[in-house]
């Protein structure tokens, strides 16, 4: 007995199409859509401070300078004598940053506050962004705390934790025993 396959119904360009395919992504479509749709009301219903139609991708630049200080990127490198971690804090300076240290826990905090405001030929443009971060990182048991030193130079905070050469040279050896 052989039996004749059934027939699939196709679009041009080879994509199948069949009324059950169909159906099934009706309420996955109408969903997208349906999001798409009330982000654009969203972004559209607020004043465009050029005038016209808004861009939905521009509306969410703001969120990019929020985003941004919340985790600022930092690298921890191991020297022979010290540990240096350095943080990428731009439009920051030392004032705006805090730095302390308890229970062998090494605290970065700080805000950025940035206001930009300009006016030209009969339109005024203002913005005002604001973040904060926190990290923090638990010191290695060989880090000399009262020798910890901390710079910052255009953007870039960085912390020198020496260690203490007393903590090194502590190692034992451990036997292991047989069963």
């Amino acid at each position: 007995m052989s039996e004749t396959p059934e027939k699939v119904p196709t679009k041009s360009g080879g994509k199948v199409s069949s009324p059950l395919l169909e159906e099934a992504w009706q309420p996955l479509a109408r969903l997208r859509s349906d999001m798409e749709r009330m982000v654009e009301d969203f972004f559209s219903a607020l004043p465009s401070p050029f005038g016209g139609r808004r861009n939905t991708a521009a509306a969410f630049r703001p969120l990019e300078g929020i985003l941004s200080a919340s985790m600022p990127v930092v690298d921890l490198v191991e020297k022979d004598n010290a540990y240096e971690l350095s943080a990428e804090l731009p439009g920051m300076d030392e004032r705006d940053v805090q730095i302390s240290l308890r229970d062998d826990v090494l605290t970065i905090s700080g805000e950025k506050k940035e206001e930009t405001e300009e006016k030209k030929h009969g339109w005024h443009f203002a913005e005002r962004r604001f973040g904060s971060f926190r990290r923090a990182f638990q010191l290695p048991q060989d880090v000399d705390a009262e020798k910890i030193e901390a710079a910052f130079k255009k953007g870039v905070l960085t912390i020198t934790l020496p260690k203490n050469p007393q903590a090194a040279k502590v190692e034992k050896k451990i036997e292991i025993k047989p069963n």
